[in-house]
């Protein structure tokens, strides 16, 4: 008895390709998250030497400014540079450094941040706490596999560093 085979590697693909193209996507995804998450660190720290220095204290550099410094750091790979959130607060010392995120986690869409935008770049000798946060948008939503963690299905990423600036006149 002869069987006819000739549909069978189309049904095959049919079954496994959704699969495979989910997993791509995801492993794409989270890649892009991790290295913007890293890209957002460095363009931090490099944008805050400023600060630390004195340089952005001696032309009056304001949050604007420092924003545009920060989004000329992060290479394309965040759409809208104006949805960074930025907080430069000076603080007494290192271990009255508190972070809270400024967004609400269980949020639903918008997420709104919860916490204004400020600018206090500090003195000579300043202890400055200094934070960026970004709503990244993930495009594959998996459910509880998936990348996003904020209620509108983006991601929060934040980076922040505390250093003392550095005395300078």
């Amino acid at each position: 008895m002869a069987r006819h085979e000739r549909g069978v590697t189309v049904v095959e693909f049919a079954l496994l390709a959704p699969v495979f193209f989910a997993i791509i996507g995801a492993i794409l995804q989270t890649s892009i998250i991790f290295l913007s998450s890293q890209v957002l660190e460095s363009a931090l720290h490099d944008a805050s030497r400023a600060i630390r220095t004195g340089q952005a204290q001696a032309v009056g550099t304001s949050i604007e400014q420092f924003r545009a410094d920060v989004c000329g750091r992060l290479y394309g790979l965040f759409p809208d540079c104006s949805g960074l959130h930025i907080r430069v607060n000076t603080i007494t010392d290192f271990q009255s450094a508190t972070v809270v995120p400024p967004v609400d986690s269980t949020c639903e869409a918008p997420c709104d941040w919860t916490v204004a935008e400020s600018w206090s770049p500090g003195d000579s000798k300043s202890v400055v706490l200094v934070q960026i946060y970004y709503r990244y948008p993930v495009l594959l939503q998996l459910g509880p596999l998936g990348m996003s963690n904020l209620g509108d299905g983006s991601r929060l990423m934040g980076s922040i560093t505390v250093f003392k600036n550095e005395p300078f006149s």
